[in-house]
């Protein structure tokens, strides 16, 4: 699975199934022993994470949206993503 962007012990990473589609572009967080799975609004789709962890995550996602939908794009086409600024 590719990192996208790594920030206050956060790892944020995207990846395709092969053979399958995915219904909800969304991206994975790993925090310690926390894994999460977010939307590209930031929204918790499945998984657990802790409250602090999760607003600089929805912030992050907030500011690169659009990075997110052009990372996304490139994977659905078989191409690699493109790393992403960290939070800072």
């Amino acid at each position: 699975m590719p990192t996208l962007s790594m920030f206050y012990g956060i790892v944020i990473m995207m990846f395709k199934e092969a053979g399958q589609r995915h219904n909800v572009p969304h991206f994975h967080a790993r925090y310690a022993e926390y894994e999460a799975e977010f939307d590209f609004d930031g929204c918790l789709l499945a998984g657990d994470f802790p409250s602090r962890q999760t607003k600089l995550v929805v912030a992050w996602a907030s500011l690169h949206r659009d990075e997110l939908e052009a990372d996304w794009h490139l994977l659905s086409c078989g191409e690699r993503p493109y790393r992403i600024e960290p939070l800072r």
